[in-house]
């Protein structure tokens, strides 16, 4: 472990709150658990012990997991029992209750709860109710909570009502960058911040640790030039439409493939406006016409993908393909890991756009984010001219596991 991490550890055992932030693989993590185990060895008799996260799945995978690995923690892995799924587990002879909070109804989970000692993992991702409650939770003399947290917003409430007031609130803040590491290789680290792309928001986060607000556009590495092909490679393999339905609004579906090359293609789109048209289609339509163009796929040909990804709250075009014998596939909507993973690809020149996929490029540069929401600590992009973005959104995130070791050997 390095100094910086030792010392943290030693540092946090004076403070009733204790939270560790910066970038992803800085040791922040191994050094709160640290803490946590020398915290509950000498935890109150009385109160509960909780662990809170996101979901009980980023709990299990952000901490039980790397609790139990010999290789990290030794012989005391070996005190550490959990069944993958249950929502408590055993800790140094202790029942440990783990709770998901993915929103604000997982406040009532806290209420009438004594709490001894609680760890909060990835807090920017918590309710701040959520987060409140359980501060406020902490009843039992000596409790004490231990957080993690990669950054987010610099107006975001743990920010602005915590850290910042750290010294005046008695709150330990110890912050890590990428460097902080040392068991990290040289190589690993070029290909860590390849991955984000320098200069983009998340690597200013991520990697650099910075506290940043999301303002201008949304990709603003985006460059016709760079990102623009007129010829694409043979094709490894398609890997899926992605489909962004609208009856009032435009319906945009757009091919994505990986190429020999070991770069994605959103080679092809689709796309209907029906007010520019001035006829709606029925989702009977718009199956023919988009398995019309999959059929003949201009300047490709044929083409079988192996995903069709749909926008989750289209059912009953849905139901309308499944008619069609085709298969769809609800696209995994979560925005802003769909962006970062977006972002990361173009800044890093493993995302390329046939220059035929007009509407797609031409929605880019204006995308942006949401000024109004950055204010309140939100990450949210404007809602406008965002149709083909969506599309490409939900092929390229809804198929990640097919595409990631693929695009990590390129590397």
């Amino acid at each position: 472990m390095s100094r910086k991490q030792l010392r943290s550890i030693a540092q946090s055992a004076r403070h009733r709150i204790a939270i560790w932030s910066g970038a992803i693989r800085s040791g922040k993590t191994i050094a709160s658990l640290v803490a946590f185990l020398i915290a509950l060895s000498v935890a109150p008799s009385t109160g509960l012990v909780i662990i809170a996260g996101r979901s009980l799945q980023t709990i299990e995978r952000n901490l039980i997991e790397p609790l139990q690995d010999p290789a990290i923690f030794g012989a005391l892995s070996l005190q550490v029992v959990h069944t993958r799924g249950s929502t408590t587990a055993v800790i140094l002879g202790r029942t440990v209750h783990l709770i998901g909070a993915s929103d604000a109804r997982a406040e009532g989970r806290l209420r009438g709860a004594s709490v001894c000692l609680a760890v909060a993992d990835e807090i920017t991702l918590l309710p701040e109710a959520f987060f409140k409650q359980l501060l406020g939770r902490l009843s039992v003399p000596n409790a004490r909570l231990l957080g993690t947290t990669n950054p987010d917003s610099s107006a975001h409430w743990l920010k602005r009502d915590f850290i910042d007031r750290a010294l005046e609130l008695g709150i330990g803040h110890w912050h890590f960058t990428l460097d902080d590491n040392p068991s990290l290789t040289l190589e690993y680290t070029e290909s860590i911040k390849a991955e984000y792309g320098e200069g983009t928001l998340f690597f200013k986060r991520f990697i650099e640790g910075k506290w940043i607000a999301a303002e201008g556009a949304v990709f603003d590495m985006w460059d016709d030039e760079r990102h623009v092909v007129d010829a694409l490679p043979r094709m490894h393999r398609w890997l899926s439409v992605g489909v962004d339905y609208g009856t009032s609004n435009p319906f945009h579906a757009t091919l994505l493939g990986l190429g020999t090359d070991r770069r994605l293609y959103v080679a092809s789109e689709w796309r209907y406006d029906g007010r520019h048209q001035r006829r709606q289609l029925t989702d009977a339509e718009y199956s023919e016409r988009m398995r019309g163009w999959l059929g003949d796929v201009p300047g490709i040909g044929p083409v079988r993908p192996q995903f069709v990804t749909v926008d989750p709250s289209a059912a009953s075009f849905s139901a309308q393909l499944r008619r069609d014998k085709l298969t769809p596939t609800p696209a995994k909507n979560d925005v802003l890991d769909g962006i970062r993973t977006m972002a990361s690809l173009l800044a890093s020149g493993r995302l390329l756009v046939h220059s035929s996929c007009k509407g797609l490029i031409g929605e880019m540069p204006g995308y942006a984010w949401d000024d109004k929401a950055a204010e309140k600590g939100e990450d949210r992009p404007i809602k406008v001219a965002d149709h083909g973005i969506d599309s490409a959104r939900y092929a390229l995130f809804t198929t990640r596991a097919l595409w990631q070791r693929q695009l990590a050997l390129a590397a």
